[in-house]
């Protein structure tokens, strides 16, 4: 199956920013998609903008640190719509700090989000992909996974394993499977700088303000990545603003 008509994707992370982004482009090229969120409220507003323009999406509550919400996920999309096509493991924060403020809950969550979420993920789909002998992951990272900059390092190293954790989930997929990474740069989301240090939270702000390119960008590239036809892998997209650096 080429292009993205009619392909069965899930989603997570689909409130805002990105993900979001992301639901409306596939929804808009046909897509039939399940999305999952924490913010219930949020994510019914994205599913009621995509179901008024005439699109497929249903919504559940999910929190990606949580082994049975994603298996929940996944479900849903083999009980609405007979099977999984693709999982969009989107979810993410960017909690960034210097090392000296020891923000260990911060570390945790996101270490939590970005490593423990993305393995749950491939666990409630990969036995999906092989029953079906098809199905197609897409991975978002960083640019931080290519470039360390302070005071990124805890965040730096969370979206470098979710690199590498993408590549030998690709080098094991074998002929079936797609694998694709999709690592942007700064990016005009609400997650930038959300529950970051005070210091930290003004600079980045600062910077997104001056250069970040809309979550539509990033949108385009994943859907880019999932429309190849069957038998060609887009192993890895980096798309940032040409501003920076």
């Amino acid at each position: 199956m080429s292009g993205i008509k009619d392909k069965v994707i899930a989603l997570t992370g689909a409130s805002s920013g990105i993900g979001e982004a992301t639901a409306i482009h596939l929804a808009a090229q046909g897509a039939r998609l399940v999305l999952g969120a924490r913010r219930k409220d949020r994510l019914k507003a994205v599913v009621d903008r995509i179901t008024a323009q005439g699109g497929s999406a249903v919504g559940m509550v999910v929190d990606v640190t949580l082994r049975e919400d994603l298996e929940r996920l996944t479900d849903a999309a083999v009980e609405h719509f007979g099977r999984l096509d693709v999982l969009v493991s989107n979810a993410g924060t960017m909690a960034v700090s210097p090392f000296d403020e020891l923000r260990q809950d911060d570390w945790d969550a996101m270490v939590a989000t970005h490593i423990t979420g993305l393995l749950n993920g491939i666990a409630a789909a990969l036995p999906v992909f092989r029953r079906q002998r098809r199905g197609q992951f897409v991975n978002v990272a960083s640019t931080a996974a290519h470039v360390v900059k302070a005071p990124q390092g805890v965040y730096a190293a969370t979206k470098t394993a979710v690199k590498v954790l993408t590549e030998g989930l690709r080098q094991e997929s074998g002929p079936d499977l797609r694998v694709t990474l999709v690592s942007p740069g700064f990016t005009h989301t609400e997650g930038v700088a959300k529950g970051a240090s005070v210091e930290a939270v003004a600079e980045l702000v600062r910077q997104r303000d001056e250069i970040a390119m809309p979550p539509s960008a990033v949108a385009s590239a994943i859907g880019y990545a999932i429309e190849q036809p069957e038998g060609v892998d887009i192993s890895e997209i980096v798309v940032r603003p040409t501003a920076q650096a």
